[in-house]
């Protein structure tokens, strides 16, 4: 019943290569490519099978995208590393003019505090 709980985890391998490649529609040989290539690394179950997570999935998806762009496998790893690196980039930069956008009110509030005494 353990297993269960895990489902809503996005890093949970819950899913067989024949599941994963019927629902997003590829061969299973594409998903063992992207496994050899090293751009999505299955966890194994106990005899050895791939198992796929969503969090995976999502990622097989987006290489999908790329490549029927155009690009090839390597590129199309490269592109999306660089998109995670930019979305992280961008969230710690939020994160940072948020903090700063505390410090000024904490700041003036402590100086209207200081004028008022």
């Amino acid at each position: 019943m353990a297993d269960l709980d895990r489902l809503d985890d996005q890093d949970y391998p819950a899913f067989t290569t024949g599941q994963a490649a019927k629902m997003l529609g590829v061969q299973e040989a594409f998903l063992r490519s992207l496994d050899n290539a090293g751009l999505v690394r299955p966890e194994r179950s106990e005899g050895g099978h791939r198992r796929y997570s969503r969090r995976q999935l999502t990622l097989v998806v987006r290489l999908r995208e790329q490549l029927d762009d155009g690009h090839t496998l390597a590129a199309a790893g490269r592109i999306i590393g660089l998109e995670d690196q930019l979305a992280a980039a961008e969230d710690r930069l939020a994160a940072a003019e948020t903090q700063i956008a505390d410090l000024r009110t904490e700041l003036g509030r402590r100086d209207r505090d200081d004028a008022a005494t």
